[in-house]
C-alpha cells in the first residue's frame, strides 16, 4: 500500500521532526509511506481567502493522481485504532492501493479541497494544532498496520 500525507506547513521543531521520522522509519517495512509539505501563506499578505486559495491550489497540485483521498476534519468520522486498521485493509481489498491523507493548516482546508475527498476522518471535536494533529496521523496508521498484522501494540 502506499500512503501520502499531504501537509500544509512545514515541521519546525525538530521534536516534531524527530517523531515524524521515527514514525516514517517504523513504518518503512509495511508501505511506502510519503510526507508532502506544502507552504503555509502568511493571511497578512493579501488576506485569509487570498492564503486559504494559494494553499487550497498546491494541495490540489500535490494529490497523486487515482489516490483515495481522505480529509482530516473535525466534522469527519471518529474510528477507534481498530476500526481504522480495518478501514485501511478494506481499502486495500477494494482495490485502492493509494491513499492520500490531508492536513490542513491553520485556515483549513478549501472548499475545492474538501470536494476531492472520498472520506472525512477526525480525531475528535478538540481542534489540534496542525503539527499534533500530523503526528497522532503518522501513529495511528503505524498501529493500524501493526493491528493488520496481529503484531503488539499498546491498547
Amino acid at each position: 500500500m502506499r500512503i501520502t500525507l499531504i501537509a500544509v506547513g512545514r515541521l519546525k521543531e525538530s521534536y516534531w521532526r524527530d517523531a515524524a521520522a521515527e514514525y516514517l522509519k517504523r513504518m518503512g517495512s509495511y508501505a511506502d509511506v510519503r510526507v508532502v509539505e506544502v507552504a503555509d501563506r502568511d493571511p497578512g499578505r493579501g488576506g485569509e481567502a487570498r492564503a486559504l486559495a494559494d494553499e487550497t491550489a498546491d494541495v490540489l497540485k500535490a494529490l497523486p493522481a487515482g489516490a483515495y483521498v481522505i480529509t482530516l476534519e473535525i466534522a469527519g468520522s471518529q474510528l477507534s485504532s481498530e476500526r481504522f486498521s480495518a478501514r485501511l485493509g478494506q481499502l486495500g481489498l477494494e482495490g485502492r492501493s493509494h491513499v492520500a491523507f490531508i492536513i490542513g493548516g491553520s485556515l483549513g482546508l478549501g472548499a475545492p479541497v474538501l470536494a476531492e475527498a472520498d472520506e472525512r476522518l477526525s480525531f475528535g471535536p478538540m481542534t489540534l494544532p496542525h503539527n499534533l494533529a500530523r503526528i497522532v496521523l503518522l501513529e495511528q496508521v503505524y498501529r493500524a498496520f501493526r493491528i493488520a498484522r496481529g503484531e503488539p501494540y499498546h491498547k
